[in-house]
């Protein structure tokens, strides 16, 4: 496997596990190894999520055979793996593994982190899912939400948004974009490498990842609403969302473009690489940034996007955040020996992305409207409400 463009390289934890910077704006290292270099702790723990449901975790390798993988057609069928989180009857059993070791091992490299602790680290995060407990709920009752992870990250990333989602009753669907990501393994184990990275400078690069990823989602709604899971009549195939984080969130857009049951979508700090049709898109969407994503700043494509969606929509900011601070990513610098100079911290983050990202979805697929979203908030003064009219986020 050739290695990434330099652009799409962390050189250390936060910008690391951070490879995502060819798809969000170029930002400044925001975190470095300290001096003298804290020693690693060895383990993560994800923040409990805070809904009344047990969670449960499964895994689904499905092959699409209608289609020849973009990345590596001599592999055949596009095969992907979906991890799901979703309500359970039990709260008893063994914790879900947040990656395997290899796949700790190869993330790590793959992301170029110096640190002194053990490659199988990330491998240790303390998870809160139950492995293969039986889901819970009643037939047609359970909104469906796709989760879709930066570029070169597996969608374990998201664990802790995913795991704060079916704790409050979504079904939640995870899917690593095989051959996207520095490690994803496969349904006879093997492990399949970002391939794609050999192509991550070439010409409409990433409009060409968009649609592929759409093309994903379409397909494991179609799996998901039929039979493919043992809790698929469970799903209420009426309300279905999608969330992504940096090239997962431009992915966003591009599936709601293409796929109508996808009812709403939100955008964590991507920028948009797919572009809305000129009559519109009424869907709600939730543009979720970091303070470079603000209007009249350097990605033009959200103020591009903003005029095209004519239904709902919200435009945040997390003051202090960074590009990663929508995933686990900043939860996990004690557990490598990494210090961050992030002004918002990683259990913070979690908080707020997991309240915003629940209150959009409550709203759109729940009918639950709230004031959270209508302005800002004391409980949570770091989100700001962007105006592009005004070009700021008060």
């Amino acid at each position: 496997m050739k290695s990434t463009s330099i652009t799409c390289r962390a050189l250390a934890l936060a910008v690391v596990l951070a490879a995502s910077a060819c798809t969000a704006p170029v930002q400044p290292r925001s975190a470095v190894p300290a001096s003298p270099t804290p020693r690693p702790s060895g383990v993560a723990a994800l923040p409990a999520p805070t809904g009344r449901h047990p969670v449960g975790h499964d895994i689904l390798h499905l092959t699409d055979r209608s289609r020849t993988d973009p990345w590596e057609p001599a592999a055949g069928a596009r095969a992907l793996r979906v991890t799901l989180w979703y309500p359970a009857r039990t709260r008893e059993g063994a914790a879900a593994p947040y990656m395997s070791a290899k796949e700790s091992e190869l993330l790590l490299k793959g992301g170029r982190v110096g640190t002194a602790a053990a490659w199988d680290v990330l491998s240790r995060t303390r998870t809160h899912a139950i492995k293969d407990a039986p889901p819970a709920g009643e037939p047609g009752s359970l909104p469906l939400v796709v989760l879709s992870p930066g570029w070169t990250k597996p969608v374990g990333t998201l664990t802790a948004l995913a795991e704060e989602l079916a704790s409050q009753g979504y079904v939640v669907a995870g899917i690593d974009h095989t051959y996207e990501s520095y490690a994803t393994t496969l349904a006879d184990g093997r492990i399949a490498e970002c391939v794609a990275c050999d192509f991550d400078t070439d010409f409409g690069f990433q409009s060409r990842v968009v649609r592929s990823r759409a093309a994903d989602v379409s397909f494991v709604l179609d799996r998901l609403t039929g039979s493919a899971w043992t809790g698929s009549g469970l799903i209420d195939p009426g309300r279905i969302a999608m969330v992504g984080q940096s090239l997962g969130g431009a992915s966003t857009i591009a599936a709601m473009t293409g796929d109508p049951r996808v009812r709403a979508g939100v955008n964590m700090d991507g920028t948009t690489y797919a572009r809305i049709p000129k009559t519109g898109l009424a869907r709600p969407v939730l543009f979720l940034g970091n303070p470079a994503h603000t209007p009249g700043g350097r990605d033009l494509s959200w103020e591009r996007d903003w005029k095209l969606l004519t239904g709902w929509k919200r435009w945040l900011v997390f003051s202090g955040g960074e590009h990663q601070s929508f995933t686990d990513t900043p939860l996990m610098g004690t557990a490598l020996g990494l210090s961050s100079t992030a002004v918002l911290t990683g259990p913070r983050a979690v908080e707020l992305t997991r309240t915003y990202v629940t209150a959009f979805l409550d709203r759109h697929l729940r009918d639950r409207p709230g004031p959270l979203l209508e302005g800002r908030s004391a409980a949570y003064p770091e989100v700001t409400f962007c105006s592009v009219a005004a070009k700021s986020c008060r």
